[in-house]
């Protein structure tokens, strides 16, 4: 029985490696301050977005107790990106009407319920109309909400653009009525009424450090290059339009993602964020999924068309919270900086609605890079095969020392 306490704590040793070879495979680490309750939250420094991995897989809180035990802390990573609630609601159409105004469709609510759009379809594929719309109680005295609200639809061999959504102020009414000031019965196929709810997220504006505007005549279009200076998490970019008349011109924003050199210069590699229409019938604002860049092209074809002019630029980012549980009195570290890292399965996944509305945030210290083990030890097998053959080896161990133990009491 001494032999087997002697391998027991054998195994315990070898296990300790085992872990500090694991921390090892991170290059960057800061220290963790303030952790004083079972949750926290935890703001990311936009300093790291450029050496983690694109999706964020690589980032892990590790603590370290007295005992020189290494815990895995679970988090989930939390944007905090703008959220709308969208619920269509039922109406009946109950007056079809026309003068010489144009022509009006009237929509009774059963309920009083608050709306703030409206989605139109029209058997037209090219129109240019202008419409009010306008809300009422008892159909006796009419109250208007939009006017002279302009909706659109071109298609032909060269465009496919269309705008038949009506924005109004949130209105409760039991009727609404809506006018299209049209000569031509404007063929109504369907609309669609809707209350959106939305939750405002928190974001920061990021500084664009160098802008370059390039016409190419070839392509007819304007190539804008941003550069933010370092990588930082964007999810919204909004162009100032100088011109006052009306436009519409597709639009591409894309990123860089690789680069090679060629006898020509460096040949940039870019993936798209988000393909649309830039329209002054539209706010030019255009969101898509939070990603890390730092120098990205925006290209507007110009067609036929002059091109227009941006005297300013916006580029914002949503903030980025760990949202984190600590159950043991530990040394805690922020690590990140694996590209082979995959994205961690952590249980509070399944119940992330017993996690507290309201979380003290933590603070992250300096950078510092991993050259050794996190508990200030060095390692003592930098090459990972050592790790294996050391795994394999208790594995034999114990299983000779079973079967050894086995045959001992038969």
């Amino acid at each position: 029985m001494k032999k087997g306490n002697k391998y027991l704590i054998f195994i315990i040793l070898m296990s300790g490696l085992l872990s500090y070879g694991q921390m090892d495979q991170y290059r960057y680490k800061r220290l963790i301050t303030e952790v004083d309750h079972q949750w926290h939250r935890l703001p990311l420094p936009d300093s790291i977005f450029g050496k983690v991995s694109g999706n964020l897989a690589d980032l892990r809180i590790f603590g370290f107790t007295n005992t020189n035990d290494t815990i895995e802390v679970p988090y989930l990573l939390r944007i905090k990106s703008e959220k709308v609630n969208t619920r269509s609601l039922t109406f009946n159409i109950v007056n079809v009407s026309h003068n010489p105004n144009g022509y009006y469709y009237t929509f009774e609510m059963p309920t009083e319920v608050a709306i703030d759009q409206i989605k139109l379809e029209f058997k037209e594929k090219n129109f240019d109309w202008k419409v009010e719309v306008e809300g009422s109680q008892q159909q006796k005295q009419w109250f208007t909400l939009v006017n002279d609200y302009r909706i659109l639809s071109i298609k032909n061999e060269l465009t496919d653009y269309e705008f038949k959504t009506i924005g109004l102020p949130s209105s409760k009414y039991r009727y609404f009525r809506l006018l299209v000031k049209s000569d031509k019965k404007p063929n109504l196929i369907s609309a669609q009424i809707f209350n959106n709810e939305i939750m405002d997220g928190e974001y920061k504006n990021y500084p664009v450090k160098v802008v370059k505007v390039d016409g190419n005549t070839a392509e007819r279009t304007t190539e804008i290059t941003l550069d933010l200076g370092k990588p930082v998490p964007i999810g919204s970019i909004t162009l100032g339009v100088r011109e006052q008349y009306d436009y519409y011109r597709p639009i591409t924003i894309s990123h860089i993602n690789d680069s090679v050199m060629t006898d020509k210069g460096w040949k940039y590699n870019y993936t798209t964020l988000f393909s649309g229409t830039l329209s002054s019938l539209e706010e030019n604002n255009f969101d898509f999924p939070s990603t890390i860049v730092q120098k990205m092209k925006i290209t507007v074809h110009n067609g036929d068309n002059q091109p227009l002019s941006y005297p300013s630029i916006e580029v914002k980012g949503f903030l980025h919270d760990l949202v984190a549980r600590f159950t043991t009195e530990a040394t805690y570290y922020l690590v990140y900086g694996n590209d082979r890292a995959s994205l961690p399965d952590y249980d509070i996944a399944q119940f992330s609605e017993n996690i507290p509305t309201t979380l003290a945030p933590l603070k992250v210290g300096w950078e510092h890079e991993v050259k050794k083990p996190l508990s200030g030890n060095s390692p003592i097998f930098k090459n990972k095969a050592w790790l294996w053959g050391i795994m394999g080896l208790i594995i034999i161990v114990l299983g000779w020392f079973s079967f050894k133990m086995i045959r001992t009491k038969n």
